[in-house]
């Protein structure tokens, strides 16, 4: 049953059916007891594998990826809420965004949601972000964790601009820097001088916690 309903709110994203319909199968795999995080991972994130391949086949355009995305969205707002966030100590701070040239932010979106829930403080700022802003944030909330996504390859080298800009301020040795999105790899991450990749939101949290040690 678990298997089946995450399916179908996979294949309804990548139908991009409107979000009551994605809401109501939602609110069918939390009545079967489904957890959060599955729903999220194996049904709307599969969903938005299925619409990114459509895009990459000429299938789906721009539009049709940001019509996704509000989608999407709305399903987190609505899972944010099932989320207990009531009772959870707090962990660390954390600076979060999509960087220069990139307008992408779903992943982003997926790893604060967990990272909230498991009781970070996340400064979000969103896309498109200059390296000089992540180190003024930075600077202003002495976060702990910088995470910086990129989808796009053409925008990876952004991540070492930020770094390098961390490393001018003098500020690098005091913070971690985490990377995410479809772009990144392992590889990069050691080439560039990031700390860690996360593949996945789950592991982007677990990665903040072992660093902050709870």
């Amino acid at each position: 049953m678990t298997a089946e309903i995450l399916e179908e709110i996979a294949v309804t994203l990548s139908e991009l059916e409107d979000s009551a319909k994605i809401r109501g199968l939602i609110d069918k795999a939390l009545a079967q007891r489904v957890p959060v995080a599955e729903i999220i991972e194996e049904g709307l994130r599969k969903g938005l594998d299925l619409v990114g391949k459509k895009y990459e086949n000429g299938v789906f355009f721009l539009a049709e990826l940001l019509y996704a995305g509000s989608i999407m969205n709305d399903a987190l707002q609505m899972l944010r809420s099932n989320l207990d966030l009531k009772g959870v100590e707090p962990k660390g701070v954390v600076v979060l965004g999509t960087v220069r040239g990139d307008m992408h932010d779903i992943g982003k979106n997926i790893f604060k949601m967990f990272a909230i829930a498991s009781g970070f403080e996340v400064h979000d700022l969103g896309v498109d972000v200059e390296p000089e802003t992540f180190v003024d944030k930075l600077r202003e909330t002495k976060a702990e964790i910088l995470g910086l996504s990129s989808l796009l390859t053409t925008t990876l080298w952004e991540i070492k601009n930020v770094i390098e800009k961390l490393n001018k301020a003098g500020m690098r040795d005091g913070v971690k820097v985490l990377i995410g999105g479809n772009a990144v790899t392992k590889d990069f991450a050691r080439e560039v001088g990031a700390d860690e990749v996360a593949l996945d939101a789950v592991e982007g949290v677990k990665i903040c916690r072992r660093w902050v040690g709870k």
